[in-house]
């Protein structure tokens, strides 16, 4: 019956990894995306796993029947499963219940965690060791428990691509839930009726904990160290691999997938080759050694090769044929590795299994392997994703890893120190010359990503930083524009077009309100859009709201003179935190809100664009605030764009859309704008106000964005909500429970067609008589500016 055992794994595999994506997306819309959140949210996942895998062989007799013991923890996952999406708004009201900064915040950023996932992931950790205690009197016991690990990655493979690519972006989070509890039902009932056809006489096992010898916790330390350089360079490699592919949800499904299939097929490898070659730590040794050579070529193909490969910016053939050159690149750069990562977990337990007394328990032999690798796997991901990045960078990152792997490969060959002293002092050799020669990434992959092999003409770096949620750069073209650059793109410039939306983001809510006093920025980038704020008399606080700590500096460096010094602006302040997890959270409210985010197809920001967010936006403005919401025509298509207007329009159905077109007068980008209520401009009292001395600043920053005078900027206005109605009638609206919009957008970040689809906004377009109004004088020159500007 284990070939039918190993099916169920895999199973219960893919239904683990569906989880995983759902229950990390879902607590990130609560706790927030940076890097501390998720390194929290991967921590309890894996320590749950890890404790589940420890504390079952202790509390659960060998006695029961293992399979029963099985079935049942697959029945109670896909409980817990099913009772997720229903407690998780219940968490989050206990959550924000309680607002706390520092490490109060910290701390209870955990205890969420630790609320919706630590049940769950103890079941699936503590299934591994249940089965091998039915495997236990099989011939070859050790392998076999090896292959159930294989078969159980293999089926997160399945569950990673099923979800990443399927589920989620057809139907959304509950649906996702529901297929992967059902696979746990299916799985728990096919158990049970093995149990129930299948003998079990139980067994005495010594209650000696794996690892008791010296010997065996050199093991544990090999495949904790093992576990540890795994999960530091998916970190490190996904950093540097969303830069090259494209930060997308499918990009980081694409990584993951590779990484557990070269884990899977390299424990498979490692099984049967435990069967056929004795001295297993021999070759958990040498499995070490190679990691350390092919880390350090994985570390030069990543900076000196991949980047510069043309990938399929100019592709033809769609996103689906672009998604295998992806994998196909992904897997140059991880299969290596992670197959001799896979290798490593059944050679250690054969290891450890050689020197163990006949009646231990095998729960608690493969629970402590188990354990030790996911201990290693919680230390890589933390160290690496909150210290090593921030500090010291891609580059040296991978160094450590490299010697790290090597010390993983010195402690497992310790007993052999004598008669492989030369290949073990070769080996140590071989890591430090392979570390020394580490390249850095260029930065022009930071500035760039995807199209760094398309990038021509000539451009100085004034400032590179990774760091702990973002890449960044800074650097200026042909000696004229300065350049801000985060995830792989260029995200503001002192170009014409992005100075007149940056700027419109401003300015635009600053003129239309009467007397804004309080405003939130979300997203500091150039600093431009806050920046516009500071030349209004009115504002008497700003808060500026950036998930990446070093930007502000930066950017108070490099594009002072345009954000007029707002970052080091007395009446500033910013708060670093994910923008969600801040409006979430803060009991502040603000007379204005404007949201300048990366673009939609980047992993995460759809949290942004969600009708839930909006309407939290919404609770936090005072009596008539406005709202300023930036959407990208380009790197976008017409269905991705009427699903950000349509949901935006759902919490603020009187909200207008205004245009940012491109020097030669077609589409580049769109500001949507809502209130409550109806929208209505006095043209006169707004010049009234601009006319006073104490707007002079605001004059000039109006007219070096590119505007004549405020009626001038006002002419950017395209059309209201509800003459779209129709444009808009069958558009997916973006949700917290579906985010269809980052799957949406993660097809089209190739596509060229913002002027098609401002047109084909602006044909709906009408002067609104109930509007604007004012003096026949400026209504007409209203009227006239629009009418050169649209049509």
């Amino acid at each position: 019956m284990l070939p039918l055992l190993l099916l169920l794994f895999a199973l219960s595999g893919a239904a683990g990894l569906i989880y995983e994506i759902v229950w990390l997306q879902l607590l990130e819309l609560v706790i927030g995306s940076t890097a501390v959140s998720i390194a929290v949210l991967l921590a309890t996942f894996m320590g749950g796993l890890c404790l589940g895998s420890l504390l079952l062989p202790r509390w659960i007799s060998a006695r029961h029947h293992p399979l029963k013991v099985y079935a049942w923890l697959e029945l109670a996952t896909g409980l817990c499963g099913f009772l997720a999406l229903f407690g998780l708004p219940l968490i989050q009201n206990l959550y924000t219940s309680a607002i706390a900064t520092g490490m109060p915040n910290f701390l209870l950023r955990g205890t969420a965690c630790a609320i919706c996932l630590l049940p769950p992931t103890l079941m699936m950790g503590a299934t591994l060791p249940v089965v091998a205690r039915w495997v236990e009197g099989s011939p070859h016991a050790s392998s076999w428990w090896g292959y159930f690990y294989a078969a159980n990655t293999v089926g997160g493979v399945v569950g990673c691509f099923l979800a990443g690519f399927y589920l989620l972006r057809v139907f959304d989070m509950a649906i996702a839930s529901y297929t992967a509890a059902a696979l746990n039902l299916i799985v728990g009932l096919l158990a049970l009726a093995l149990a129930g056809k299948l003998a079990w006489q139980g067994g005495t096992h010594a209650s000696t904990a794996a690892g008791s010898s010296p010997l065996s916790r050199q093991i544990l330390l090999a495949i904790g160290l093992s576990g540890l350089t795994a999960l530091g360079a998916e970190v490190v490699w996904t950093r540097i691999l969303s830069l090259i592919l494209g930060p997308t949800v499918y990009t980081f499904s694409i990584i993951l997938g590779m990484f557990l299939l070269g884990i899977g097929a390299g424990s498979t490898a490692g099984s049967w080759w435990t069967r056929t070659r004795p001295n297993p730590r021999l070759w958990l040794g040498v499995c070490q050694f190679l990691l350390v050579l092919t880390a350090g070529g994985a570390t030069m193909m990543l900076a000196l090769w991949l980047p510069y490969l043309p990938g399929n910016l100019l592709s033809t053939h769609g996103p689906w044929a672009d998604f295998a050159g992806d994998l196909a690149r992904a897997g140059l750069a991880v299969l290596p590795c992670s197959l001799l990562w896979g290798a490593s977990f059944p050679l250690a337990l054969a290891a450890i299994t050689e020197g163990r007394a006949e009646n231990d328990d095998p729960g608690r032999v493969v629970g402590a392997v188990y354990g030790a690798n996911t201990i290693g796997a919680i230390v890589g991901s933390i160290l690496f994703s909150i210290i090593l990045i921030p500090a010291i960078g891609t580059r040296d990152s991978n160094r450590v890893i490299i010697l790290l792997t090597a010390l993983a490969a010195i402690t497992a060959l310790l007993p052999f120190v004598k008669q492989y002293a030369l290949k073990i002092a070769g080996c140590a050799i071989s890591a430090a010359l392979l570390a020394w020669m580490a390249p850095d990434i260029p930065w022009k992959l930071i500035g760039f990503g995807r199209r760094l092999p398309n990038t021509t003409g000539s451009w100085d770096l004034l400032y590179k930083s990774e760091g702990i949620n973002s890449s960044i750069a800074y650097s200026r073209w042909e000696g004229g524009q300065i350049y801000f650059h985060v995830a792989g793109k260029v995200e503001a410039s002192t170009e014409v077009q992005d100075m007149s939306l940056q700027r419109l983001l401003g300015h635009l809510p600053a003129l239309v309100h009467p007397n804004p006093r309080s405003v939130l920025v979300v997203g500091c980038g150039a600093g431009v859009t806050a920046g516009a704020f500071v030349v209004h008399p009115e504002v008497q606080h700003i808060t500026i709201c950036e998930i990446e700590p070093r930007i502000p500096p930066a950017t108070a460096k490099y594009f002072a003179r345009e954000n007029h010094g707002v970052v080091n602006y007395k009446r500033t302040s910013v708060v670093y935190d994910d923008a969600r997890h801040y409006v979430l959270t803060t009991p502040d409210k603000f007379d204005i809100i404007t949201s300048d985010p990366i673009h939609p197809w980047v992993k995460g920001m759809a949290t942004l664009y969600t009708t839930e967010y909006f309407e939290m936006v919404k609770r936090h403005l005072n009596p008539g605030g406005l709202v300023t919401q930036w959407v990208p025509l380009y790197e976008s298509n017409l269905e991705t764009v009427r699903s950000e207007i349509a949901t935006f329009f759902k919490a603020f159905p009187n909200g207008s859309i205004w245009g940012n077109v491109n020097t030669d007068g077609s589409g580049y980008d769109v500001v949507l704008l809502g209130q409550e209520g109806k929208l209505h401009i006095d043209l006169d009292a707004l010049q009234k106000r601009l006319a006073n001395s104490n707007y002079y600043e605001a004059r000039q920053s109006i007219f070096d964005a590119g505007y004549n005078s405020g009626i001038d900027m006002l002419s950017t206005f395209a059309v209201q909500a509800p003459d779209l109605r129709q444009w808009l009638h069958d558009a997916a609206i973006n949700r917290d429970r579906s985010l269809r919009l980052q799957y949406l957008a993660g097809l089209s970040l190739n596509t060229n067609a913002a002027d098609t689809i401002y047109n084909s906004i602006l044909k709906f377009a009408r002067f609104p008589e109930d509007v604007f109004t004012g003096s026949p004088e400026n209504v007409s020159t209203l009227k006239n500016s629009l009418q050169r500007r649209h049509f």
